[in-house]
């Protein structure tokens, strides 16, 4: 069994664990019993899913909460969110998946991102394209940002000034875009990206975990990936934008101008 088909098998393990503990109709009542459960779920998609990568890759590093926002050392490391929309497997939503991201020397060169609720496995590798099953992916080909959907994500709890950034971020855009949209977890708005469904995305303040996969996929699928400003992104940049070529640098120089 080669790499990619390894991950791709630990990636849908895991999340039929998480699909047998799946309930359309759940509710949760409060904060309290909410973060129970995500813990819950988290343990239960980890069961497994770390020991069969570490299986795959034994050289591999696994990326900590303390690397999600630094630059990675040398090597090879696994960038994994267990319960990718881990809020949304909670309140019974369908948007949640296992993303799987395998960087090499700070560069994403495999991924795997499987949503169970409609058997989706999105799959890339570096210089081989991306394909959601058996089909390949590909970006929009829209070349005027007035007919674009832009989408951007929430940053953690905590980060005030990054979420005015966010708020005049959104507000610059809605002035340029057809349509904008704020969206967690970022990966979904990132493979509607790679699958031409969605035109432009942008983070401040990202968590590798979350981003790595989606980011790696929209390449292989034809975008442009930079910071906001337009210069090489890399893990531990402190912010994300990912747009079809033809919209990169519209929507460079609406995001450049908030402070």
């Amino acid at each position: 069994m080669n790499l990619h088909t390894a991950v791709a098998e630990a990636a849908k393990k895991a999340g039929a664990r998480l699909l047998a503990i799946h309930s359309p109709d759940a509710r949760p009542a409060d904060r309290a019993a909410m973060a129970a459960t995500v813990r819950h779920n988290d343990a239960v998609a980890l069961d497994g899913l770390r020991a069969d990568l570490t299986a795959a890759r034994p050289g591999a590093g696994w990326v900590e909460e303390e690397h999600e926002t630094t630059g990675l050392p040398p090597g090879e490391w696994w960038a994994v969110d267990a319960v990718e929309g881990n809020v949304n497997h909670v309140h019974g939503l369908a948007e949640w998946a296992v993303t799987v991201t395998l960087l090499r020397d700070g560069e994403p060169v495999l991924a795997v991102v499987h949503q169970p609720v409609g058997d989706l496995t999105y799959t890339a590798a570096r210089g081989e394209g991306a394909w959601l099953n058996a089909a390949p992916l590909r970006v929009s080909a829209k070349r005027d940002l007035d007919a674009a959907i832009a989408t951007t994500g929430q940053a953690e709890p905590g980060q005030e000034r990054t979420y005015r950034r966010i708020g005049d971020s959104v507000t610059a855009m809605l002035g340029r875009a057809l349509l904008v949209r704020v969206a967690v977890p970022s990966t979904f708005p990132l493979l509607l990206l790679a699958n031409g469904q969605n035109d432009v995305f942008w983070q401040y303040e990202p968590v590798l975990s979350g981003i790595a996969a989606g980011v790696l996929l929209a390449t292989e699928a034809g975008a442009a990936v930079t910071r906001i400003d337009g210069s090489p992104w890399r893990p531990g940049s402190p912010d994300l934008l990912v747009a079809a070529p033809a919209l990169h640098e519209a929507a460079v120089t609406v995001l450049s101008a908030v402070d």
